[in-house]
């Protein structure tokens, strides 16, 4: 039986499109529930119709967006973050964070959600990243994470006088608090 889908069914399909499925599922289940109609001529037209609106709509926000598209399209953004050994990050660098940056280089809002990213990322180097803004309007930026500058032999003495200082403020501080 043929049906119009109302509603987004999973495992079956989105709202407005017509599918082919068994009787009893229709009748039983899919029609009762409001989930679907049955695909009548008229029905059908109207889907027709429906379906060239949302294609039009479509077009006119893809040429809206394109200019954004553009200044979007070959973007680097640079990232640095702490790395342990083999180049592995110790946090990562999200979906929030690359709109953020994103947002700051082309000075429109990006939302992070339409930053496709499957997960975040964890190691150095270069990544591409698909910004999805509209329809087939799908940018790609280039994201590079480098390590923090971290020496070595700086924090060992940095710590060795402070620690020096450390023992002979309390003194000092102590002998002015009571004075």
């Amino acid at each position: 039986m043929k049906i119009v889908l109302r509603q987004d069914v999973p495992n079956l399909g989105e709202s407005g499109t017509v599918q082919t499925v068994k009787d009893g599922f229709a009748r039983n289940y899919l029609i009762p529930k409001g989930f679907a109609v049955m695909a009548t001529p008229g029905e059908l037209k109207t889907v027709a119709n429906n379906q060239a609106v949302k294609d039009r709509r479509l077009v006119k926000q893809e040429q809206q967006l394109q200019s954004l598209a553009d200044r979007i399209s070959g973007q680097r953004l640079e990232f640095t973050a702490r790395a342990g050994e083999g180049g592995r990050l110790y946090g990562s660098i999200t979906a929030g964070d690359i709109a953020e940056r994103l947002t700051a280089a082309v000075r429109e809002e990006i939302d992070r959600r339409k930053v496709v990213l499957e997960d975040p990322i964890r190691a150095i180097g270069e990544h591409t990243v698909t910004v999805h803004l509209v329809g087939r309007l799908r940018p790609q930026v280039t994201v590079v994470v480098a390590a923090e500058a971290v020496a070595e032999a700086e924090p060992a003495e940095a710590a060795a006088p402070a620690t020096a200082t450390a023992t002979e403020e309390p003194v000092a501080t102590d002998e002015e608090g009571q004075a």
